[in-house]
């Protein structure tokens, strides 16, 4: 009883898979009717499987290069603008060479609180040079006077709300003379606690954080702040800020110099822009070359089928029919190399990101996504156009002239 369940289960999995078969072959059927071109166009692919896969190779790499060569100078343009943005949104105001003062007065000062109101944050500094001695030596460093370090210098613990007492140190500093939170150095004969030891800082600021000592501002003889360095909320409101100081305070003569990169990043942007174009033009190369590729498989292969297009014609085949024919065929080796080159160069830059130090989150952007598609419809096009042609000529021949080979 057994047996014949087993022998029962096997007939109807093999008539389930009769039935599977059947119902695909039935599909395709239905397709090739629906779309006769398409199906006669794959038929005469696979008939020239080893031609037709050459030509949509050079699609294939092509796209590849396009699609890598684009993704990658969007990431690194990303992720300088990234690096560097902090820098483009920080303006330093310092008093001018000619009015030949130190410090910044009340209307300086007041001024520049106008101008950065609903911008960023105002930040008065005292700075000078000076030479710190700690447990591990003597160092020379940039010390500055704030009440309000974490908005220059980072949050670190021990970093406090307003900075009344002790000494923040730079990692620099730190490790040249072996401090730590609870050491002790000396500046100008006079002693500070160490209360918070600044991270190494990643972003590039003309304040050199790691090379910095921060004290609060009352430990300087000066009353007056030497500058004043307002953090923008973005690079527009920097620059906005900047030419509203300029505006107010330089009008009938020069009282500060204002410090600002926000013009220095828009003309980096213009080189990773121009870099970008360059690239995708040099890429753009090797698919006009895919595309002369398909041009020459094409043109082959109308001159191989001159008697079967011309049977066609003669049985009734009109002209449109056998024009959409090969055009199909070029436009499936461009889809199908297109697809497969997007895939090969996304899967190409996110292993880059992978094993070097790109971030992977400068790759994944939509301007990238913009790049795939784009390099997609050009690959698409460029076949389509290598096509056009051949498949023309084919097509406006007469019969009588196929017939004859």
């Amino acid at each position: 009883m057994a047996d014949g369940g087993s022998r029962d289960g096997d007939a109807d999995a093999e008539r389930a898979g009769h039935g599977d078969v059947a119902a695909l072959a039935a599909l395709a059927d239905r397709l090739g009717r629906r779309f006769p071109a398409v199906s006669l166009a794959l038929r005469n692919l696979s008939r020239q499987r080893l031609r037709a896969g050459l030509a949509a190779l050079g699609i294939v790499i092509g796209v590849f290069a396009v699609v890598s060569l684009g993704m990658l100078g969007t990431a690194l343009q990303g992720a300088a603008t990234e690096e560097l943005g902090g820098l483009g949104n920080q303006v330093i105001i310092s008093p001018a060479p000619e009015t030949e003062s130190d410090t910044l007065d009340g209307r300086d000062l007041a001024v520049i609180e106008r101008a950065a109101a609903g911008r960023g944050e105002v930040v008065r500094l005292k700075s000078t040079g000076a030479t710190v001695s700690g447990t591990g030596g003597r160092s020379f460093a940039q010390v500055y006077g704030t009440t309000n370090p974490a908005a220059l210098f980072g949050d670190a613990p021990g970093v406090p709300d307003y900075h009344r007492q002790g000494a923040l140190v730079g990692a620099d500093v730190a490790g040249a003379l072996d401090l730590r939170v609870g050491s002790q150095i000396t500046i100008e004969g006079n002693s500070y606690r160490v209360v918070a030891v600044f991270p190494e800082q990643s972003s590039i600021t003309p304040l050199r954080a790691d090379s910095a000592v921060v004290l609060p501002p009352g430990e300087f003889a000066t009353d007056g702040f030497s500058q004043v360095v307002v953090q923008a909320a973005s690079g527009e409101d920097a620059e906005a800020v900047a030419g509203e100081v300029r505006d107010g305070l330089n009008a009938r003569e020069r009282r500060v110099s204002v410090f600002s990169l926000t013009s220095v990043l828009s003309q980096i942007s213009e080189f990773f822009a121009l870099l970008n174009g360059f690239l995708l033009a040099v890429a753009g190369v090797s698919l006009v070359v895919a595309g002369v590729s398909i041009f020459n498989v094409m043109l082959m292969t109308v001159s191989e089928r001159r008697g079967e297009i011309g049977v066609l014609r003669a049985v009734g085949i009109h002209r449109d029919q056998v024009l959409r024919t090969l055009l199909v065929e070029a436009t499936l080796l461009g889809v199908g190399g297109g697809a497969l080159g997007v895939v090969l160069g996304t899967v190409g830059v996110v292993l880059v990101a992978f094993n070097t130090e790109l971030p992977l989150d400068a790759v994944l952007v939509p301007a990238n996504a913009f790049v795939a598609l784009g390099a997609f419809a050009f690959g698409a096009t460029v076949a389509l156009v290598g096509g056009l042609y051949p498949a023309y000529r084919a097509a406006w021949e007469p019969p009588v002239e196929s017939l004859r080979g």
